[in-house]
């Protein structure tokens, strides 16, 4: 990692990266894609079948980062009250009174979010976005470090809903771990189950910590040549028939920080050309659309855009 950051707290990093790879084996770059969506103050969503470890995930980064963890089971009758919160009249003060919901935590599991209706998956707009929630009238303050992972089920599961492109394009990243290789699933078939590994693991960072990995991210230069081709990436997806849009500039803005963390991890002090490329896919995937649901298609389409835009020297 950069000087920029002391030796205790790379240290501590280290070990928390570690820490998440003995529960979640064989997913080294979700891992650390996942830590650059933290880093660089964005949202993660999951999608995956149900049993590839999308929720394990999540839980490491709970059981290993120190922070505090609420998590909220998303199904077709949950409300917008059951994740923000809601006001009550009480009766001896005639006052009306808060009651704070699961989203005032640090880390939220918003699990199975797609089996909600969008309504209430619309609850969490302001929330990820903003920080704060706005109720009655009144706004309420998020914690800082509030960090969504939504895990979603494939769309042609039966009883989800399609996310709204306002609730995608939330997220920084959409990610997927998909299964293990041969060798990482034998070592999970035979090894401690994930739940007894997840309580015997102890926080291996603070708040605090994680507060100065995310500033020291956005201390990584980003030169003009790099921006330029930032700006090169987007112009030439608007161009594509292949995509119904292009990337927006906000998507821009998504993948230069998403590379500033990416960089301070790999223990660079500048964004180069391959950090936009690491985290592109992650970045770019679910902003993208394209005329045909075929995932391997998509993934084709997305390597164009790379392979046709020059790289600066």
């Amino acid at each position: 990692m950069p000087a920029m950051l002391d030796e205790g707290l790379r240290q501590r990093f280290d070990r928390a990266v570690t820490q998440i790879n003995q529960i979640v084996v064989g997913k080294e770059t979700v891992v650390r894609l996942s830590l650059v969506c933290l880093l660089a103050r964005g949202h993660l969503l999951l999608e995956d079948l149900p049993g590839s470890g999308k929720t394990t995930l999540a839980k490491a980064f709970a059981a290993t980062l120190g922070l505090d963890f609420r998590r909220i089971q998303f199904t077709a009758d949950l409300l917008p009250a059951d994740v923000l919160g809601f006001s009550m009249m009480q009766t001896h003060t005639q006052e009306l009174r808060f009651y704070r919901g699961p989203v005032f935590t640090q880390l939220l599991l918003a699990d199975e979010i797609n089996r909600a209706s969008p309504k209430s998956q619309s609850a969490l707009l302001e929330a990820m976005e903003e920080r704060q929630i706005s109720i009655d009238h009144e706004t309420h303050a998020l914690d800082p470090l509030f960090f969504v992972i939504a895990t979603q089920n494939p769309r042609e599961q039966v009883g989800t809903f399609a996310l709204p492109e306002s609730q995608i394009d939330r997220f920084l990243m959409r990610l997927s771990l998909g299964y293990p290789e041969a060798d990482s699933e034998t070592a999970i078939l035979r090894g401690q189950p994930r739940t007894a590994m997840l309580a015997d693991r102890q926080a291996q960072l603070s708040a605090q910590d994680i507060l100065a990995l995310q500033e020291a991210a956005q201390t990584v230069f980003v030169s003009q040549a790099v921006a330029q081709y930032v700006q090169h990436l987007l112009a030439y997806t608007r161009q594509q028939s292949v995509f119904r849009h292009g990337l927006s500039t906000r998507a821009g803005l998504a993948l230069i920080a998403a590379a500033q963390a990416y960089a301070l991890i790999g223990g660079e002090q500048a964004v180069f050309p391959q950090h936009i490329q690491a985290v592109f896919f992650g970045v770019a995937w679910h902003r993208l659309h394209g005329h045909e649901h075929d995932n391997m298609q998509h993934q084709e389409h997305l390597q164009r855009v790379l392979d046709e835009v020059a790289v600066p020297l």
